[in-house]
């Protein structure tokens, strides 16, 4: 009785499902370990009314829509592969930063993306709006400089519809706003008699031919009802800021370098001056600590004389 040889398998016929005996184990593994790729159905960020839309993004469907023609050029996308976010979906991941100060990892979650996909989406916004500032942050305002100076006599009197009109967020690592208030550039063409008015400023600037400041020590009741007034009318200026807040959460605390931070303080006002140019839905005004200024008590003697002259002409009867 003769006993066959053992069956062996030589590497050419070995079957394709096998062509790595050794490696065959680890493969199986890293089956299992492996995660596919899902790609999950958006919704159209835009299907809600518009109530929610001003929560969720502070802008109407309308608005969103003229913001994605206005970036959509820089924000698109090349291509659709891999499920590529839309102008929309870019649009309103960034205005939800905006409205809401949440971590990006946050929103990614709420919107089933990556903290990376959330974080391009943002800047690219953040970019196309800052490229956008001198369009929309303009001095005197978008409104001629007659219709200013007739809303600030109105009130006796930033800008008097709250719009930014100079920002500078250079400066500082921390944000600095200026509305009508003193900018280097602007005080300059007022010296130079590029424009014809007043800034008003606080005791932290000098009074200056075109920058009048409260009365120091008030001695009249003329120079009371001055200070009264002046005041009245810079409180525009912190209800801008009040309102900025409001609408744009992640002022209150940017969790950004520096340099990141001034890009996004600028495009939040760009979309600012968008919302009240389009009137949309103004929230309620976030209460302002008061200015911290160191005194200045050294004023100009031609700022005093305008500051007289205009006391005596609207406070003395």
């Amino acid at each position: 009785m003769s006993t066959a040889p053992p069956t062996t398998i030589s590497p050419k016929t070995m079957p394709a499902y096998l062509d790595d005996l050794y490696d065959i184990g680890a493969r199986i593994v890293r089956g299992y370990l492996r995660r596919a790729r899902v790609f999950r159905d958006r919704q159209n960020p835009l299907a809600y009314p518009d109530d929610i839309l001003h929560e969720r993004y502070r802008f109407s469907s309308e608005g969103i829509r003229y913001l994605c023609q206005l970036l959509g050029p820089e924000v698109s996308n090349s291509t659709r592969r891999s499920n590529a976010l839309t102008i929309e979906h870019t649009v309103c991941l960034a205005l939800r930063y905006f409205a809401s100060g949440q971590f990006m990892y946050s929103i990614g979650d709420a919107e089933h993306l990556s903290k990376n996909t959330v974080c391009r989406a943002v800047r690219k916004v953040v970019l196309a709006l800052s490229k956008l500032l001198d369009a929309f942050v303009v001095f005197p305002g978008h409104l001629s400089a007659l219709r200013n100076k007739e809303g600030f006599h109105a009130i006796m009197t930033c800008d008097h519809q709250l719009m930014v009109t100079s920002l500078d967020a250079r400066q500082s690592v921390f944000y600095r706003f200026c509305c009508t208030n003193l900018r280097v550039t602007v005080a300059l063409n007022f010296f130079k008699g590029h424009f014809d008015g007043l800034l008003l400023g606080d005791r932290g600037y000098p009074c200056l031919k075109h920058l009048v400041t409260p009365y120091p020590d008030t001695l009249t009741r003329p120079q009371i009802q001055f200070n009264a007034a002046h005041s009245l009318t810079r409180v525009r200026i912190e209800m801008t800021f009040g309102i900025l807040k409001a609408r744009f959460t992640c002022l209150k605390g940017l969790r950004v370098r520096p340099e990141r931070a001034c890009q996004v303080v600028s495009a939040c006002v760009v979309l600012h001056n968008i919302a009240t140019i389009r009137k949309e839905k103004t929230p309620t005004p976030l209460p302002m600590p008061p200015d911290i200024v160191d005194p200045v008590t050294l004023d100009h003697p031609t700022g005093r004389a305008v500051r007289d002259a205009i006391t005596n002409q609207c406070f003395t009867h």
